[in-house]
């Protein structure tokens, strides 16, 4: 089995946001002995600011961006060396991976960034992939965790992805009320949107919002994700063995979406221009009964400019973006084609991707 296991800050931070080393140990555990069965795990981990806030004093003076550029750089080392140091009680390599988003901006990086995960597999090494903080910042940062460990478990076609925080799943209501509970499985087209938190929790950057955004996204392209509580003992290898009786979300595993679609679903943040869509164009690109690509005469403007295979977002007249694809040709090709019928599509749907949470 092929599996991405995505460890969040409130699970590796004490609550005086130091690293809390004796659940690293246990977490450590469970993996090496999932790698021992030959399963092909993917550790992605956060925790690099909480091993430096131990190290360092006075960066409290710093702004925000200085303050996780300094924790980040001396505490990712701390990390990555207590990584190292459990699993060598294990004889188990690891490798470590430091990422900023734009090492997956294009086609290219993306591949490269495929075949690196893939030989560490080849080679009995465990990656293990933090995103680099210290570089990472404003635009070129993923929104968390969250999304990277969607982005690396798509990319390399695992089977489930494990989102392991401080919570034991999706609640159907607010956690703190008398008579909530955990939705247990959500399966593909159920908008969950009205039970979801706004707000974040701990030392985490992300949200519930975002960890329902990337399980959606991710389920969607044909994987398996579950988010639970990491704080539980055993709860890794639990969910390897589906044990029906442990209270966790389930974001059932939609149809295998093709490669390319897998990248272009996380790359709606490198998208050059935007594309307007009448409603014609939307309801069909929206619609369950066939594979539609965007044509030319459902287009009513571009906002900004752009190549052939620059991607592109595509936006209702009422400003909501519905999706994101890859442009067939220039921006002044398309407008000189906007009238005609017969032209080849703007966006083929072979690469053209429809945000699950809008699908009809």
């Amino acid at each position: 089995m092929t599996i991405t296991i995505k460890i969040g800050s409130n699970v590796l931070t004490r609550s005086n946001g130091t690293l809390d080393t004796e659940r690293m140990a246990g977490i450590v555990a469970e993996i090496a002995m999932l790698h021992r069965q030959g399963h092909k795990i993917i550790l992605v981990t956060s925790g690099a600011v909480a091993a430096g806030r131990s190290m360092i004093s006075g960066y409290q003076s710093l702004d925000p961006v200085a303050q996780r550029q300094l924790l980040s750089s001396i505490g990712q080392v701390k990390l990555i060396d207590q990584y190292k140091q459990i699993f060598d009680l294990y004889n188990i390599r690891i490798g470590q991976i430091l990422v900023t988003k734009q090492d997956f901006s294009t086609r290219e990086h993306y591949l490269n960034m495929k075949n690196c995960i893939s030989t560490l597999w080849d080679s009995n090494v465990i990656p293990v992939v933090n995103e680099n903080d210290t570089v990472s910042v404003t635009s070129l940062m993923f929104t968390d965790n969250d999304e990277l460990s969607g982005l690396m478990a798509s990319m390399m076609n695992c089977e489930k992805l494990f989102i392991l925080s401080n919570i034991d799943g999706i609640f159907n209501g607010n956690p703190n009320d008398e008579g909530t509970s955990v939705i247990r499985e959500i399966k593909p087209g159920v908008n969950i949107s009205q039970y979801v938190q706004t707000t974040k929790s701990g030392f985490g950057r992300g949200g519930m919002q975002t960890k329902c955004r990337i399980a959606r996204k991710t389920a969607d392209s044909g994987i398996d994700v579950y988010i639970a509580n990491g704080t539980k003992q055993n709860v890794i290898t639990t969910l390897v063995n589906g044990d029906k009786d442990f209270v966790c979300t389930h974001f059932v595993a939609g149809e295998q979406s093709a490669a390319v679609k897998k990248w272009i679903a996380y790359s709606d943040g490198f998208a050059k221009a935007t594309v307007v869509v009448n409603q014609g164009a939307k309801n069909a690109l929206l619609s369950h009964s066939k594979a539609a690509s965007l044509l030319m005469p459902g287009v009513v403007k571009f906002l900004g400019d752009f190549k052939k295979d620059d991607l592109l977002l595509i936006c209702d007249e009422q400003n909501e973006t519905i999706g994101v694809g890859r442009a067939t040709m220039d921006k002044d090709k398309a407008e000189n084609l906007s009238e005609d019928k017969h032209s080849k599509p703007l966006i083929h749907y072979d690469y053209l991707y429809i945000y699950p949470d809008n699908l009809q």
